[in-house]
């Protein structure tokens, strides 16, 4: 039997919403994703060329102040080396004018001491030794007297400062003639130096 469906075949329905719009909106995504890449790949090359800038700056100053602290150690160097030679010019200086007072000085000491040993009786030097301007007298004399007297003649005269008497002694050797070893010592003042106070002129033989 032949059966005939006169209504028709059912068409299928649309689905709403159909899958034509998964591809664009994948589409879009990859797109932005590529956008986002491009801007960071951009900042980050921005941002290394700034560094590149930057380094290459800080290298060109330490070079700079490499080379400056090569010339000032060199000039450190210089300014000892010229130090040096000023100390050793200044010693050698102090030592030529120590022998020239020292040369200059010793006419005047042997004129002040042979003055001063004159102004006194029965008394006579036995050694004189110089250090400087420091003096070791040793001498004689008949009395103790003599020895006060030539102790207030050389504070007298102007010459001789820091005027101490060391030693004292009879000489034992011979005990029939009174004889009195002494032992002084002193500070020479040369000539344009300040003089020595003046010792009170008591007990001074004439």
């Amino acid at each position: 039997m032949i059966r005939i469906n006169l209504l028709g075949q059912p068409r299928p329905k649309k689905q709403r919403g159909g899958g034509g719009g998964a591809p664009l909106e994948g589409a879009m995504q990859i797109v932005f994703l590529v956008v986002a890449l491009a801007i960071g790949a951009g900042f980050l090359l921005v941002h290394y060329n700034i560094q590149k800038k930057e380094l290459a700056g800080l290298r060109d100053q330490i070079s700079k102040l490499t080379s400056e602290r090569t010339r000032l150690q060199g000039v450190k160097a210089e300014v000892d080396r010229r130090q040096q030679e000023k100390a050793a010019l200044k010693q050698r200086i102090d030592v030529i004018e120590q022998l020239q007072r020292s040369r200059s000085g010793g006419q005047e000491l042997l004129d002040a001491l042979a003055n001063t040993v004159n102004r006194v009786d029965s008394l006579w030097m036995n050694t004189l030794k110089r250090t400087g301007n420091s003096l070791q007298l040793d001498g004689a004399a008949d009395s103790l007297n003599a020895v006060a007297s030539f102790i207030t003649e050389l504070k007298r005269s102007g010459y001789f400062d820091k005027v101490e008497i060391k030693e004292t002694k009879q000489d034992e050797k011979h005990p029939n003639i009174p004889t009195f070893n002494f032992s002084l010592s002193a500070d020479f003042t040369q000539p344009g130096q300040p003089a020595a106070q003046q010792a009170p002129a008591t007990g001074a033989k004439k």
